[in-house]
């Protein structure tokens, strides 16, 4: 009974990774993955209506046209009305769909005036990071390798297939710049409570941007077939307050 009870209390913590059995979307930590969100639910509102309209006209012509109930069959051949009718409003929800799904996309392909940029290359089979806002002493920037953690190395409470040596670091509430590119073949570097999916092309650079509203630990895993390991080169991303940012930095300089 206790089991029970304990399915309606309210869930305090956030689901930044996907858990058993999960269907819907991990909750969002950027503003695109909420509006990625709102038009989905937007969309299953259009969708639900429609599939039941629909259902509805086959089983009702289904029904009524059928030999046991009409004996005599029907010369109607075909009618202009339902035709404009059909074509016309299909046409008016693609157009108010169309509003803000342009405008997500928009939205998506703008990088403003980013304070960050932190460029990123997939290998076969593991990610690195380079931070070249920022240089040591010998004018090298931060640059490292983020390999993936063996599941006999993992403690309590890690993600299997998940947990990295060493994660992308970035602050909350400041706009990120990512460059996205690979070092042999195709690869995918995607986030999925981020909202970012982007595509690490050989010799191409790519980018995107983040805004992340809340500290956590966001985990991804690359989204393109890239070989014989290509399910273990997950992506780990640390957001953290500007202070922690900013010793983080400080410590990987004096390296």
């Amino acid at each position: 009974m206790i089991y029970v009870f304990l399915l309606f209390l309210p869930k305090f913590s956030v689901c930044d990774v996907a858990e058993t059995w999960q269907l819907g979307f991990q909750d969002p930590a950027t503003p695109i993955m909420e509006g990625i969100i709102n038009l989905h639910h937007d969309l299953m509102f259009f969708i639900c209506i429609i599939s039941v309209f629909v259902s509805w006209m086959l089983i009702k012509t289904l029904w009524h046209f059928d030999s046991s109930q009409n004996f005599l069959p029907s010369n109607l051949a075909h009618g202009t009305v339902i035709e404009i009718a059909w074509t016309v409003t299909p046409a008016i929800i693609l157009l108010i769909i169309a509003i803000p799904s342009f405008s997500l996309l928009y939205a998506m392909d703008e990088v403003i005036s980013p304070t960050i940029t932190v460029k990123t290359i997939g290998h076969q089979w593991y990610w690195s990071y380079e931070y070249s806002d920022y240089q040591n002493e010998h004018g090298e920037p931060i640059n490292y390798e983020s390999y993936m953690v063996p599941e006999e190395d993992l403690i309590l409470g890690q993600f299997r297939l998940l947990e990295v040596d060493n994660s992308m670091v970035i602050p909350t509430n400041t706009h990120v710049r990512i460059i996205v590119s690979a070092a042999d073949v195709l690869h995918s570097w995607a986030v999925p409570s981020l909202g970012i999916k982007c595509d690490a092309v050989p010799g191409r650079l790519n980018q995107t941007s983040l805004f992340v509203k809340r500290e956590g630990i966001y985990y991804g895993q690359c989204s393109e077939i890239c070989g014989v390991n290509h399910g273990f080169m997950p992506i780990v991303i640390e957001a953290v307050n500007l202070p922690r940012y900013v010793t983080w930095i400080s410590s990987k300089l004096s390296d």
